[in-house]
């Protein structure tokens, strides 16, 4: 399912039009800087947690060594930070039967 076929469902689900079902869903997750509500709470280190769903988070990765595999050369893997989801119990119950 793509984000257009989301405000689609939801616009049927909450009885609105599709152009604000889609405006909703951009607005929940955009990821253009300044936009998105999910993407502004992470880039102010903020966590998110929608209950019985799952909570996206953000965590850093230092730097480290790496090996080039083409040459076998040592090199410097820079640090970096990234958004990571964990989905809650109900959200995994519900997928797992």
């Amino acid at each position: 399912m793509n984000k257009s076929e989301m405000a689609e469902k939801l616009a049927k689900k909450c009885d609105i039009s599709q152009s604000k079902a889609l405006e909703c869903v951009n607005a929940i997750f955009e990821t253009k800087p300044g936009h998105g509500i999910i993407a502004i709470e992470l880039d102010g280190g903020r966590k998110v947690q929608i209950g019985g769903f799952g909570s996206f988070d953000t965590k850093r990765r230092s730097a480290r060594k790496g090996r080039n595999p083409a040459t076998g050369e040592t090199i410097q893997i820079a640090a970096k930070k990234y958004a990571t989801f964990k989905a809650a119990k109900g959200l995994k119950d519900r997928v797992a039967d």
